[in-house]
């Protein structure tokens, strides 16, 4: 990144760029006290400093509430099909290397049918960002239970209580060996943008929980660790794992590579766990990241990882190139006409 994004003035001139230039002309409507607001406008604050002109930055949805994100981006975007915004993100990025392209989600659209579509790109290493905004329900269809809602959730569709195991996004994301995985919560906006900066600076593909409110339908959800800041297990590179009003908890290992929540003056503060988020194995970020499955007491959040890997899109453009030496530009009708054709009629 550099200093701020930068876009074309009357007078042909470069100007700065600010949140406001990222504001579209599109009412908002989302329902009053929803946790997009906050993220939208965390994200539009954010946005010139990435550097580049609004024609070079690119948001891509699904479907569901947080996928109306485009709309009031004043970038170019695309509201698309349900549980596709991965493939198509992946399309657009392969093919256009200078663009920088987002991916807004929902728990439901992105791990109910666009769980495959997810977990393909984050293993290629696609060189997109993707915002999975995670509120354990389905809001737009009005307040039925996702892939992320506790077990023995009550909702519309399940009037008994949900007999479903959640997926934890994280874990998922871990699992799938993403290079990037964070955690944050829409309304910490100085924590939020500090993860969006570090995954925008990550090369490949950047994958963002974000515990978002659903005051409609789910509300409250993430309140131990929203309202509860001692519950806030903050992870920073490097640094011993500690937590609480006064850091006298912490994290530490046990012995078959599981974590565990420890009282700082029962274990010394030599026995916990110092925080790698560069180690090439996924391992113990897993480890981390199973601390809390649901956001019910205290609970990681940060960068669980950040490696690097080689991104699928410079890998295939180099396979492009070699290609284009050896054998020079194809010639498309001589290659369609080729093999075994037919003539119909």
């Amino acid at each position: 990144m550099t200093g701020g994004a930068r876009g074309e003035g009357n007078g042909g001139g470069l100007i700065q760029l600010t949140a406001k230039d990222f504001k579209s002309d599109q009412e908002v409507r989302w329902c009053p006290g929803c946790g997009d607001y906050a993220i939208l406008a965390a994200v539009q604050g954010f946005m010139p400093e990435l550097g580049l002109p609004r024609e070079r930055i690119v948001f891509i949805s699904g479907i569901g509430c947080a996928a109306r994100f485009p709309y009031y981006m004043q970038t170019y975007g695309m509201h698309s099909i349900h549980g596709r915004a991965p493939a198509i993100a992946t399309g657009l990025s392969v093919s256009r290397p200078d663009l920088s392209v987002w991916v807004v989600t929902g728990d439901g659209d992105a791990l109910s049918i666009g769980g495959n579509h997810l977990i393909h790109a984050l293993r290629r290493n696609v060189n997109v960002k993707i915002l999975l905004f995670n509120n354990q329900i389905y809001g737009l269809t009005k307040g039925q239970y996702s892939p992320t809602s506790e077990a023995g959730k009550v909702t519309k569709s399940t009037p008994m209580g949900s007999i479903d195991h959640p997926f934890n996004p994280v874990s998922i994301a871990l699992g799938a060996e993403a290079t990037f995985v964070a955690r944050t919560i829409d309304t910490d906006k100085k924590h939020l943008t500090a993860v969006l900066r570090k995954a925008a600076l990550h090369r490949g593909t950047a994958f963002v929980e974000i515990y978002q409110n659903c005051n409609i339908y789910n509300d409250g959800a993430f309140d131990a660790v929203r309202e509860q800041r001692e519950n806030r297990i903050l992870l920073e590179h490097g640094m011993p794992i500690r937590f609480g009003a006064d850091g006298e908890r912490g994290v530490a290992q046990r012995a078959d590579g599981t974590c565990e929540l420890v009282e700082v003056a029962a274990v010394g503060e030599g026995a916990l766990l110092r925080h790698d988020e560069h180690a090439v194995e996924p391992a113990l970020a897993f480890a981390l990241s199973r601390l809390a499955h649901t956001p019910h007491g205290p609970t990681p959040i940060g960068v669980f990882r950040d490696v690097e890997r080689p991104v699928y899109d410079e890998v295939m453009q180099a396979q492009l190139d070699a290609a284009t030496a050896q054998r020079g530009h194809g010639d498309l009708a001589a290659l369609i006409g080729s093999g075994d054709t037919w003539q119909i009629g």
